[in-house]
């Protein structure tokens, strides 16, 4: 079974592809992200490029963050009408969607539902044995395979 993990952002959406086939395996992973300038433009071009990898994976099931308190009002919005749309573009494939709390997403992964970001990026490096450099740089690509793993049901005693 193919699993996307999302994790959305205001700028930034990480997405992670996983294969639970034989264990769980990396099949690709990356940054949904656009320079343009207007928040609108920015949006359907996040959602055009979730199509995209709809189309390219066709998974099974689609993982995505919930939101969690933000103290910055105008990030919180805007993060909220990035997930609401790519829920939206989601559902026109008629995919099951996973909504996944950050605490239960760490507790799948490590064992701990308030594990810090280094610990969910080793366990998911373990869990995928990932032995590459590739999850280098935004903590986004370690989050989405977590969140992908967490919706794969699997959690480390697995």
């Amino acid at each position: 079974m193919i699993i996307l993990g999302i994790d959305p952002g205001s700028t930034r959406i990480g997405y992670g592809v996983i294969e639970t086939a034989k264990g769980l395996s990396l099949i690709d992973c990356g940054i949904i992200g656009t320079d343009l300038k207007s928040p609108n433009d920015q949006l359907l071009e996040n959602v055009q490029r979730l199509s995209s990898l709809m189309k390219k994976y066709r998974p099974a099931i689609v993982s995505i963050e919930k939101i969690y308190f933000s103290k910055n009002v105008k990030t919180g919005i805007a993060v909220a009408q990035t997930r609401g749309a790519l829920i939206a573009e989601i559902s026109r494939y008629k995919t099951p969607i996973k909504e996944l709390g950050p605490s239960e997403i760490k507790l799948a992964v490590t064992g701990y539902g308030f594990a810090d970001k280094k610990a969910v990026a080793k366990m998911v490096k373990l869990i995928l044995k990932i032995k590459d450099d590739r999850l280098k740089g935004y903590d986004d690509l370690t989050d989405a395979l977590a969140i992908a793993i967490a919706g794969a049901g699997k959690t480390i005693e697995n």
